[in-house]
């Protein structure tokens, strides 16, 4: 028998790359390149080298998680887009404006870019797209949503072939960790997103996590790959965790739900796309009940796929750097090749979200009230008029005020358009009795 003979190796091509920003992310990036270098290029065979050429920081004192040359730093990011070393730009700063002109600088040069900044893309990605198409050059996106979760990889590339049915996910870490102490330790909001901050979970300003608006980004990433057309934020309902309070915890295990901040993109037979994040019950014993702690989960339904689970760490250093890394080495692949996609190319015109207003389902609404007969007449009688059924009411007593003159009314409702509870809403607030807006949580169905 003839021995086995394997290819000659191939000369390793080095790759330079270039990190705007090296805070919590660049820091990893760093890192994992160190690390494991070796491995990166075994796997390429041989192939491929990543080399980090030069960085960009505001401030190049502050200290870091990772020990970089100082001579590779800079706190201009012009000098990174225009070092001729740099073949790959990484940028990881954050925000729309300045990252914006980072990687349009970069696609001009011809300079493939990894990103990891949802925001960027859900807002102005219409118009990176565009210029990575004209200038044939590849943004990579992966870490950009759901931190070590390849699920970009997969809604590009593993289900190319299936309709996309529906996605619904977990997909901030921040806001499912402080849930999930309120829900576990009977913790206050306040005291469970301080204890997140102690331990590193949320930033010292939390808007974004707890107003739904990151994981917001991510799910309006998520459909535009999905349904082929840019996605308008401004178009898309989103509402936060800032209004749940221990009552609606209590009320939703008694009922067998829990309390997660859900992301919803799911396509309708006339064609509408679906879009909303907001707090919802969602029952005890679905797989995305169970998901706790920092991390993520994302369920998708294609047309040929049926159900499928993607789970892991939504966040932190080592996670998002491993989604980072594996966009470099991607796009130097593609880049020795002269050839690959370019993120995202729409391929509908545009297409049809579907009005808030008109999505369904049943309603858990809490009425902070003034604690005096016949309030939950009133409030009922608006809800009959408005053709909302009622399915339970509740009017719990908190054990350390028993005599409070003010109390919280908790109604569950039928399934209904949301405009149709809307408008009842806007007729309940204005009766002497309600003492505060209404707070709506939907019961959500899931399969």
């Amino acid at each position: 028998m003839d021995p086995i003979r394997y290819p000659s190796p191939v000369s390793c091509e080095s790759i330079g790359i270039g990190l705007v920003g090296f805070g919590t992310v660049g820091s990893g990036v760093w890192n994992t390149l160190q690390s494991n270098a070796a491995l990166i290029t075994d796997r390429t065979s041989g192939k491929v080298s990543l080399s980090v050429r030069r960085i960009a920081v505001r401030d190049i004192s502050k200290p870091r998680d990772a020990d970089a040359p100082t001579e590779l730093f800079t706190t201009d990011w012009n000098e990174v887009v225009s070092d001729p070393s740099v073949d790959i730009v990484v940028e990881l700063i954050g925000g729309t404006t300045t990252a914006f002109d980072i990687v349009s600088a970069a696609l001009r040069a011809k300079k493939p870019v990894v990103t990891g900044n949802k925001a960027l893309l859900a807002e102005r990605g219409s118009e990176l797209f565009a210029l990575s198409a004209e200038m044939d050059t590849p943004i990579h996106f992966e870490a950009a949503v759901a931190g070590g979760i390849p699920i970009i990889k997969a809604v590009q590339e593993s289900l190319v072939g299936n309709r996309i049915e529906s996605i619904t996910g977990i997909i901030n870490g921040t806001s499912n960790y402080i849930l999930e102490r309120m829900t576990e330790a009977g913790l206050s909001y306040q005291d469970a997103l301080q204890e997140a901050q102690d331990l590193g979970y949320a930033e010292s300003d939390p808007t974004l996590d707890v107003n739904g608006w990151d994981a917001a980004h991510k799910a309006i990433l998520l459909a535009t790959l999905s349904y082929g057309f840019p996605v308008d934020p401004q178009q898309v309902y989103v509402r936060g965790i800032e209004m749940v309070r221990g009552i609606d915890i209590t009320f939703a295990k008694q009922l067998g739900y829990v309390v997660k901040l859900l992301c919803l993109v799911r396509a309708h037979e006339d064609g509408s796309i679906e879009i909303r994040t907001q707090p919802s019950f969602i029952p005890a014993n679905h797989i995305l009940a169970s998901v706790n702690g920092v991390f993520n989960a994302v369920a998708i339904r294609g047309d040929r796929l049926g159900d499928a689970m993607f789970y892991g760490r939504g966040a932190g250093q080592d996670p998002t750097a491993s989604s980072a890394v594996a966009d470099l080495v991607e796009a130097a692949r593609l880049q020795s090749q002269g050839s690959g996609h370019r993120g995202f190319l729409p391929y509908k015109q545009d297409g049809q979200l579907r009005s808030i207003e008109d999505t369904k389902t049943a309603y858990y609404v809490r009425f902070p009230v003034t604690d005096r007969p016949g309030v939950v007449a009133e409030i009922a009688t608006v809800l009959a008029k408005a053709g909302i059924g009622i399915s339970g009411t509740h009017s719990p007593v908190n054990p350390s005020e028993p005599d409070a003159d003010f109390v919280d009314l908790v109604f569950l409702l039928h399934t209904c358009p949301f405009g149709q509870l809307k408008d009842a809403l806007k007729s309940i607030e204005s009766l002497d009795c309600v003492t505060d807006r209404p707070v709506v949580f939907r019961i959500e169905t899931l399969t």
